[in-house]
């Protein structure tokens, strides 16, 4: 089973940046596509960014595609999300997932699940 635990949420000023790293599990990390998403109060889960298991392609939500940027570091077994200009409308509980087979922007495509790191940003 792949676990996953995410960290480095916070509080943070409209405008400010934050980095949130997920640590995997399993040593075959390489071989899942990784994906952010994020849930606020009272909305359904949805797509922030993806990276494919090689790395070398990645997908956005148009709300964050400029600001956040999704890296892995498959030595690391480690996947990260940097955050920029950040905005009271970004605040919500991030989750890191993956999944070994095709990815996307569904929550459906990902199998496995950390438990989410809350991101506060004050206006």
């Amino acid at each position: 089973q792949m676990q996953l635990v995410e960290s480095g949420g916070g509080l943070v000023q409209a405008g400010g940046s934050l980095r949130l790293s997920c640590a995997a599990s399993r040593r075959t990390f390489s071989l899942y596509h990784m994906g952010w998403f994020r849930q606020a109060p009272g909305k359904e889960r949805e797509f922030v960014a993806a990276i494919a298991r090689s790395a070398s392609s990645t997908l956005y939500a148009d709300s964050v595609k400029g600001r956040f940027t999704i890296s892995r570091d498959n030595a690391k077994i480690s996947v990260y999300l940097e955050m920029n200009s950040l905005t009271p409308e970004d605040t919500a509980v991030y989750y890191c997932a993956a999944n070994v087979g095709g990815w996307g922007t569904e929550v459906r495509r990902y199998d496995y699940w950390g438990q989410g790191t809350q991101v506060t940003v004050s206006s």
